[in-house]
């Protein structure tokens, strides 16, 4: 291995680096290791689990350590792989050295674009649940009228004598929408009544939704946006990589990679998805073993694959837990109302703040050139993925047929 500093980051190469001075291996703290991959399909950086995940860094197998090489790095590179602070870097990326850095600890300041029934429900459980993690919470909409309704119902809600326990509310303008660590994508256009027969209705919203990512990942990009892109709006997988690959185009629509790193941009799809399995297996014996040893994969709709279980995987079981889950959208349509009050918690509020606080949860993140639901974790030391011993064949099928499928949407 090769060892360099670059600032006051240590970074270790499997082969020479042009431009940077060499240094001794660190003894301690972080150490960034250099990884190949392409420009634009593979990830940025990535908190580093196993050391086959640094000769195959960015397929689907970073998932299953069965499916990895046994690649043994040299003593620095396997010290700090076992301290949990190796973290991969795509040195192929432009401006990559931008994340040989830590992120910045300390509360952080949210912005959400579109305060309708998801936003205004994302933003109750925000401000009710992130005093924690959350400074304070900017509120956007087309509707000043709405924004001066939230602003004044959230600034109406404080625990008696703990009146700074919960993040202050606030409207803000489109033009310092992203003065924040944090943007909340939550706008749509085009929703289906209920009553409609439109049976895909996350992808019906593609195009119209696509158009509106668009513009904001251009203004994220001229407003060098650095702060985690959170993507709530359907379909929440396809819109992620929209918001990733329109930000990194210039004024001539050609990549650059000046804008949004795919590290930035999460999905938040999954969570509701997770609950709504849990939901089935609390009412459905059969289906019990979910809620120890089961899991989700894959998007947020037609994808989607639950697993009854990634120890005693049952096929058949797994089918009919994600048929239930898939379709309790429809139901709930069924009932008469639209589903977006677990959706807008569950995989919103909810799984924002776990990411915030560095806990596991479910979402999609930049794998095989898709953004892919999947049980992870922001750390110092980059986003971290499940790493499951070993994935059983059929299901590892099912979710390679997911990302196959979400290959050809975008």
């Amino acid at each position: 291995m090769y060892y360099y500093r670059y600032q006051d980051s240590a970074l270790a190469s499997f082969e020479p680096l042009d431009g940077f001075v060499s240094a001794p291996p660190p003894a301690d703290g972080q150490l960034f290791v250099a990884v190949h991959g392409d420009s634009v399909l593979g990830r940025g950086s990535f908190r580093v689990d196993h050391p086959g995940q640094l000769t195959d860094p960015h397929s689907l197998n970073v998932l299953d350590a069965s499916r990895l090489s046994q690649t043994e790095p040299d003593g620095p590179v396997s010290a700090a792989l076992a301290r949990g602070q190796l973290t991969a870097v795509n040195v192929d990326r432009p401006c990559w050295q931008t994340r040989l850095t830590a992120p910045t600890p300390g509360k952080k300041r949210v912005n959400i674009l579109a305060i309708g029934d998801v936003g205004s429900t994302l933003l109750t459980g925000l401000k009710l649940m992130g005093g924690d993690v959350i400074s304070s919470i900017g509120i956007c909409d087309l509707s000043d009228r709405i924004t001066a309704r939230w602003e004044f119902e959230m600034g109406q809600i404080a625990l008696p004598w703990e009146y700074d326990a919960m993040p202050e509310v606030e409207v803000v303008s489109p033009e310092n929408l992203f003065d924040c660590d944090v943007f909340v994508f939550v706008a749509s256009r085009g929703i289906p009544p209920v009553g409609s027969d439109i049976k895909d209705v996350r992808m019906y919203q593609f195009e119209n939704n696509a158009k509106i990512v668009a513009h904001y990942a251009r203004l994220a990009r001229n407003a060098n946006f650095r702060g985690l892109w959170c993507a709530v709006s359907d379909p929440v997988d396809p819109l992620a990589k929209t918001a990733y690959l329109e930000s990194n185009r210039d004024e001539d629509g050609n990549w650059d990679g000046r804008g949004l790193l795919p590290e930035q941009v999460q999905g938040y799809g999954l969570g509701v998805m997770n609950a709504r399995a849990a939901y089935y297996a609390k009412r459905d014996g059969r289906f019990a073993s979910f809620l120890t040893e089961g899991r989700t994969f894959g998007p947020h709709g037609t994808g989607l694959t639950v697993a009854n279980s990634v120890e005693h995987y049952d096929e058949a079981l797994s089918r009919e837990l994600t048929e239930l889950t898939v379709t309790a959208n429809l139901k709930m349509r069924e009932i008469g109302f639209k589903p977006y009050v677990a959706p807008a918690l569950s995989s919103g509020a909810l799984s924002i703040l776990l990411t915030l606080r560095g806990q596991w949860h479910c979402g999609s993140v930049f794998l095989d050139g898709i953004y892919m639901g999947v049980k992870n974790r922001y750390t110092p030391y980059g986003i971290e993925t499940e790493l499951l011993p070993r994935i059983p064949d059929p299901l590892f099928e099912h979710i390679t047929a997911a990302a196959e499928h979400l290959k050809q949407i975008l």
